[in-house]
């Protein structure tokens, strides 16, 4: 489009003429010399620890090594209070001895029978919840998928007290129970979200709903035992870490031993398939193999912990939230998922021996009772998020 123009004058005698039109500026892109570089993208920083082969690396990131660190710190040092305190104090020098069996008789009876058989179930369950809710959570892209939500602690518990109260089975049995249980509930929930895929709240309505369902068997199952039978089941289904044994110990430690690992060298792939499949197969990932094995590691711990302990409540939805704060990763953090989640069950049996003795009261209160605010908390954030 052209400029209209006025007619011509010429100007005055010493006043200066029209200035000469200038060419307009290049664009910075288009002017010699560097272009100016935009903000980079935010990235993962930290130092890349390698095998000698090459084979295997690690980025180790100063924030996650400082947390991971300071759990460790708090984890050591509620053993200490866990195991010197109580209706029998105890030195720390007595109970290091007693642990290496040159304790006297009544530090070795409340050290190796009393505390450290309920310390180690309780360390090893909720780091195995915690690891399993990080999983659930990370495949689903929702903070409310924990197995706790979705069904499968119920799921477990249904396979368990069918072996406690028809079958009267034995510790391993009990496990084998909770274990079928907790794949069956995942299968059903799988069926049931089939062609839909598994993110978004749907699938926590879902959970819910067979959650739901899974309960009312739990009291049937209940109503069919002996009054014996029905007073043990109910207190187990509490969730409880009080009268564990080593048989308990070495239950869960088993299945954490075995399942942590791989959980942990699944962690890349899972962190890949939470950026989306289109990108996790692009990096070369298969998808569906990696989201069937963790499913299946996931619920094993839930269901191997469960059939330990019975349902303990909120662990596994609140603690992989708070290791992914504390860290600030934006992947899984399982490994500080489980010892925050080890601290946290620690933390919450001690807390429910010394506050409130001598009154026997269950850790799964405990958990409970802070995990019910802290799920108020949760909905409250996550409608805010829909409405934004």
């Amino acid at each position: 489009m052209s400029a209209v123009r006025g007619p011509k004058t010429s100007p005055p005698q010493g006043a200066p003429g029209p200035a000469p039109a200038t060419p307009p500026r290049p664009a910075p892109e288009a002017a010699p010399g560097p272009a100016r570089a935009a903000a980079p993208p935010r990235v993962v920083t930290g130092r890349l620890v390698r095998t000698r082969s090459g084979n295997l690396s690690l980025l180790v990131r100063g924030r996650a090594a400082a947390v991971t660190a300071a759990l460790l710190a708090a984890l050591v040092a509620v053993m200490g209070v866990s195991l010197t305190t109580g209706d029998f104090d105890l030195s720390v020098g007595e109970v290091a001895r007693a642990l290496t069996g040159d304790g006297s008789g009544p530090a070795d009876f409340v050290v190796n029978t009393l505390r450290m058989p309920r310390l180690v179930t309780a360390l090893c369950v909720g780091a195995a919840l915690a690891v399993s809710g990080a999983i659930l959570q990370s495949i689903t892209g929702n903070p409310l998928g924990s197995p706790d939500i979705i069904g499968f602690t119920n799921g477990s518990a249904v396979g368990a007290l069918v072996v406690i109260v028809l079958l009267h089975g034995s510790m391993t049995q009990i496990a084998i129970g909770a274990l079928a249980g907790g794949l069956a509930t995942a299968l059903a929930v799988h069926l049931l979200m089939l062609g839909r895929g598994i993110q978004g709240f749907r699938l926590v309505v879902v959970g819910i709903g067979v959650s739901a369902l899974l309960l009312a068997v739990n009291s049937y199952l209940i109503t069919r035992a002996t009054f014996q039978e029905a007073l043990e089941a109910q207190a187990w289904l509490i969730g409880s870490l009080g009268n564990r044994l080593w048989t308990h110990a070495q239950a869960i430690g088993l299945a954490v031993a075995v399942l942590l690992p791989l959980a942990l060298l699944l962690s890349r792939r899972l962190s890949m398939v939470e950026m989306g499949d289109t990108t996790a197969m692009a990096l070369g990932v298969d998808v569906t193999r990696t989201r069937t094995v963790l499913l299946v590691v996931a619920v094993a711990l839930a269901a191997f912990a469960t059939a330990v302990t019975g349902p303990i409540w909120f662990v596994a939805l609140a603690a992989p939230q708070v290791a992914r704060r504390l860290t600030g990763s934006a992947g899984p953090a399982l490994l500080a998922s489980a010892l925050t989640g080890a601290v946290m069950l620690a933390v919450s049996d001690l807390a429910v021996q010394r506050l409130f003795a001598p009154a026997l009261l269950p850790v799964g209160t405990a958990t409970g009772c802070v995990g019910g605010v802290y799920l108020v908390c949760l909905l409250v954030t996550e409608s805010r998020k829909s409405r934004a």
